[in-house]
């Protein structure tokens, strides 16, 4: 959109590292520097900045439905000063779980890891559920949101023999990619995740929205906005691209035989 950091805009960054209630100090900060523009590229994020914000422009990044959880109040037609673009994860979460049966058909017993913390966990559970139900599977909620109950609640899974694990999506987990990777291959547990980061890093499925695509998509409002445009005038953009990505080599290392049927839908296979 013609703007370089350090020349014709100042970008700076700002995390809560997985901190959920140190979102609202960081936005209080940023409302009293009078910032041009909030880039919240996270669902917590989003709702913490739309709370506090109310005369600067918002641009999100979200992977569950933005007029669901109160960020816009149309996806043609936000108004107000929040905009942005969502991926299709919530849609696809549930799709996931299928997956998963399509890997492990014998299974009965699924488990699934969510971050209580989040403020999508119940709405993304219930999704979950309904989706178990109509497959006649029954689910095991494991939870954590810090690194430690991450190891927890794999050591658990494997306790409770489970057969396969389903990571809910969550913006602390997306940072851990590398932890879940080396936990899925140390207790040998087919576990499936929604980005490309997760099965780059020892993970055996992801499946779900482009993560790069939606950020690229909000840069875009970002740089508009900046040139005058109102976010309210600019429709929720829809990241449709849908990733299926399963790594091979994590698929051996755990003994795990891909059924032909789900490698003809792959879209990357990592070897």
């Amino acid at each position: 959109m013609g703007y370089v950091d350090g020349q014709n805009v100042t970008v700076e960054y700002h995390w809560a590292d997985g901190h959920y209630d140190q979102l609202p100090a960081l936005v209080a900060d940023l409302i009293r520097r009078q910032v041009s523009v909030i880039a919240a590229t996270s669902t917590p994020a989003a709702l913490a900045a739309k709370a506090a914000a109310t005369n600067i422009p918002i641009v999100f990044t979200t992977g569950s439905d933005p007029v669901q959880i109160g960020l816009v109040a149309s996806m043609s037609r936000p108004n107000g000063n929040v905009t942005g673009a969502s991926q299709m994860n919530q849609v696809v979460e549930p799709k996931r779980l299928e997956l998963a049966h399509d890997l492990v058909p014998t299974a009965t017993f699924v488990a699934v890891l969510i971050n209580p913390n989040s403020p999508v966990a119940k709405v993304r559970l219930s999704d979950m559920q309904a989706a178990a139900s109509a497959l006649r599977l029954k689910l095991h909620v494991l939870r954590a949101s810090n690194e430690r109950e991450i190891d927890d609640a794999f050591a658990e899974a494997n306790r409770l023999r489970a057969r396969v694990l389903v990571i809910i999506g969550d913006v602390f987990f997306n940072t851990r990619d590398e932890q879940f990777g080396a936990l899925t291959l140390r207790h040998r547990l087919p576990t499936l995740y929604e980005g490309r980061e997760f099965a780059e890093s020892g993970g055996l499925v992801t499946f779900g929205g482009s993560i790069s695509d939606s950020y690229q998509k909000a840069g875009v409002y970002a740089g508009r906005i900046l040139k005058g445009e109102r976010p309210g005038d600019l429709p929720v953009q829809q990241s449709t691209k849908i990733e299926l990505i399963i790594n091979l080599k994590t698929a051996k290392a755990i003994g795990i035989a891909i059924p032909q049927s789900v490698l003809l839908r792959v879209d990357e296979v990592i070897e």
